[in-house]
């Protein structure tokens, strides 16, 4: 792949693919009816996981693209996780029996807000509706900055198994103008405390193409955080959306690197990462060898969600909280965004879904040959058309053109019904998945750069 395909591509906005449909095409036309008619539906034999958003922080970082406010107050959080605990009980009557947990996830905002006392509680109702898996992973993103001790020895005692924690970059002008001051100190504290406590399995998250980042200063900023000894990392792109979320706008779009400046701050980071020995998975993930993320790599059996890679194998996605999203056999649902509604909704006794999509024959299709693609970097259109009972000549009768295209782009490879991505061009595998999407281009949906 030459430089200027690197440099056509690399500006493009793309979904990132956690859903296909993605959420932008989600409408108000599935209702609460609809939800809860799903909900009945999931088959008995069926494993669930479970996502819980917590919508608080004590400050907002400017790079922020999550469904999050601000706080001073407990107040707020201790009624809101109340109400959680409520949405649980209510989704598990709909659900009947008491069904298998085999993955759990906290992201927010900041989870870690809760009191200690309440999160043991609602950790105590999840188990006393749902039947945890011996073995289930429960997950929870930390700001390093507000974590307690406390809260550390509640996360080990409700069985946390794994924290992600917020780094984004060490640099301190980049900390500043992001709004985001966090000394490497404190992140190495939080690690101490998490460890200490017994938990075990820490993630970290770094952000690429923010103002003001370097080559220099993404390098380092990797090199600190390998001596933390993660077990997974995560490296995202900053996707800039001042129109969906305004506190954006304190970034000028001229102080961003552009997509050759992106580009190589994801490849060096990438890099850095490679050289102490951890894989790369999927676009943006790397984990040691033994990790099972990077054992699902290599095996064939990884997926993709809402958190992005993960090992979570589950038919059933439950979402709790304001703005969370769930995945039935049915369909999608969103619960409402914003947080009085939410309260009011679920202290009723009621749903507090908003809008959803309900999925159909061929996006059952589309998604899986899309997974495979962000998962695989490759994908045999005839085995997975075998499993849907449908024609893979159907199939790139829409997507052929663009695929021709990747093709001559020197991005993807094709051999009759075998597409792949080009090892040199693996950052750019949304665009190859993009070429399944009937959706993209339609609307008025805001994605994120392709690289």
């Amino acid at each position: 792949m030459t430089p200027d395909v690197v440099l056509r591509y690399a500006d493009r906005l793309l979904p990132r693919y956690t859903s296909y449909p993605t959420a932008p095409h989600f409408t108000p036309a599935i209702t609460t009816d609809d939800y809860a008619g799903w909900l009945t539906a999931v088959p008995d034999e069926s494993r669930l996981s479970l996502y819980f958003h917590v919508p608080f922080c004590r400050s907002m970082c400017w790079y922020c693209g999550c469904h999050t406010t601000v706080t001073g107050r407990d107040d707020p959080i201790a009624r809101y996780v109340a109400t959680l605990r409520q949405e649980v009980a209510l989704v598990a009557r709909h659900l009947g029996g008491r069904r298998t947990v085999t993955h759990i996830h906290f992201g927010g905002g900041t989870p870690t807000l809760m009191q200690p006392d309440d999160f043991l509680a609602l950790m105590e109702d999840v188990r006393r509706h749902f039947a945890v898996a011996s073995d289930a992973e429960i997950a929870i993103e930390i700001d390093p900055r507000t974590l307690t001790q406390d809260m550390a020895v509640a996360l080990s005692a409700g069985g946390v198994t794994r924290a992600s924690l917020g780094v984004q970059s060490f640099d301190g002008k980049v900390q500043r103008i992001i709004n985001r001051v966090q000394p490497f100190e404190q992140t190495r504290n939080a690690v101490r405390m998490l460890r200490a406590a017994g938990i075990r399995s820490i993630n970290m998250d770094l952000l690429y193409g923010l103002p003001g980042q370097t080559l220099t200063s993404c390098i380092d900023t990797a090199q600190r955080v390998l001596e933390l000894m993660p077990d997974r990392l995560a490296v995202f792109g900053y996707a800039h959306v001042p129109n969906f979320k305004p506190h954006q706008r304190k970034f000028m779009t001229e102080a961003l690197p552009d997509g050759k400046q992106r580009h190589a701050q994801a490849e060096y980071i990438a890099a850095t990462l490679e050289d102490a020995g951890y894989q790369r998975v999927g676009l943006d993930h790397y984990a040691r060898p033994d990790d099972p993320l990077a054992v699902a790599a290599r095996n064939g059996t990884l997926h993709r969600n809402f958190q992005g890679y993960t090992t979570d194998s589950a038919d059933t996605l439950i979402g709790l909280g304001a703005s969370s999203i769930g995945r039935l056999p049915g369909g999608f649902v969103q619960n409402t965004v914003v947080i009085r509604e939410y309260l009011q909704a679920i202290e009723a006794g009621q749903l507090a879904t908003v809008k959803g999509y309900r999925l159909t024959a061929e996006d059952r299709l589309r998604a899986a040959v899309i997974e495979t693609v962000m998962c695989d970097y490759a994908v045999d259109l005839d085995a997975v058309c075998r499993k849907f009972g449908a024609d893979p000549n159907a199939l790139l009768a829409t997507a052929g053109p663009v695929l021709d295209t990747l093709v001559t782009d020197g991005i993807a490879e094709r051999r009759q019904h075998t597409i792949r991505v080009r090892p040199d061009a693996r950052p750019l595998v949304r665009a190859v998945a993009a070429a399944f999407d009937q959706f993209f281009g339609k609307g008025q949906a805001q994605h994120a750069r392709a690289v």
